[in-house]
């Protein structure tokens, strides 16, 4: 009876929050190269003693702005942004000269069904359209996955499939105009697929997690008696050219890729039951 009632609780304070918000007005925030340092990042408010990964995502942020990339919020201490980049500057392996490359779309918890990803994507698609962008191209998958945007939504919001790239990546894009070139995967991607044997890890600093959790998964591999590669993409070059569709974290286990999850120490250990079977 105790936990029904605390979920009930739980359940009414929700509600509370979600009405809070609708009756405020909250701007949205675009970081600059002027007000990153004092702003939070989202995805990773603070950092703790020891650690680098919200200082690694504003360093790499303030290298990516020189190329054109945006990251807009919402003014709110929590996960609503997007951040975006001209495609010929993502880090990401695929040709869509002229397009808008979505990096990243998050609205989580509470901030959900408010109609802010609505919004942040309505203001992408303006910002883009402005800047004389063909159209959106955004990293999904068939089905939702760990660290990926809903493909559902964006489906909903008129994106369709541009390409795909092995084991379940999906490019999806929205043109602005009629018969647009269609965006495309490189080749060095498709197959999901490298030379190497053992656990791989390619990874890089656009995610804050991954840079904290990259050296983490080493460890918990040698705890398992192995050893672990781990390659940092630090290079649009070598982000452009990489074997995964997805740059910022990715798993291999001889020469096959594994997973995109940031992996903990129970989770890895499922993989490996799997792996080794």
């Amino acid at each position: 009876m105790l936990l029904k009632k605390g979920k009930r609780l739980s359940g009414i304070r929700s509600e509370r929050q979600a009405a809070r918000l609708k009756k405020q007005d909250i701007a949205f925030k675009q970081l600059t190269l002027e007000n990153l340092d004092n702003e939070h990042i989202c995805c990773a408010i603070t950092e703790k003693k020891g650690e680098t990964c919200v200082s690694s995502k504003k360093a790499w942020l303030r290298e990516r702005m020189k190329d054109g990339l945006v990251f807009n919020k919402l003014d709110i201490r929590g996960k609503v942004f997007i951040e975006y980049i001209p495609a010929e500057y993502a880090w990401a392996p695929i040709d869509a000269d002229g397009f808008m490359y979505i990096d990243c779309f998050w609205v989580s918890g509470q901030y959900k069904g408010q109609g802010y990803a609505n919004q942040l994507l309505d203001q992408c698609i303006a910002d883009s359209k402005a800047k004389g962008k063909k159209g959106l191209v955004i990293l999904s998958s068939g089905k939702k996955m760990p660290f990926l945007s809903d493909p559902k939504y964006l489906k909903h919001k008129g994106f369709t499939v541009a390409d795909t790239a092995a084991p379940y990546f999906e490019l999806l894009y929205l043109p602005f105009e009629e018969n647009e070139a269609v965006p495309r995967f490189r080749a060095c991607a498709k197959e999901g697929k490298i030379d190497e044997q053992g656990f791989v890890l390619y990874y890089s600093s656009q995610c804050p997690h991954a840079d904290k959790y990259a050296p983490l998964l080493e460890e918990i591999v040698k705890g398992y008696g192995m050893d672990l590669k781990l390659i940092k993409i630090d290079s649009t070059d070598a982000a452009r050219n990489a074997p995964v569709a997805f740059t910022t974290y990715a798993l291999f286990y001889n020469s096959m890729f594994v997973t995109n999850e940031i992996l903990s120490e129970k989770s890895f250990g499922k993989y490996w039951g799997r792996l080794k079977e």
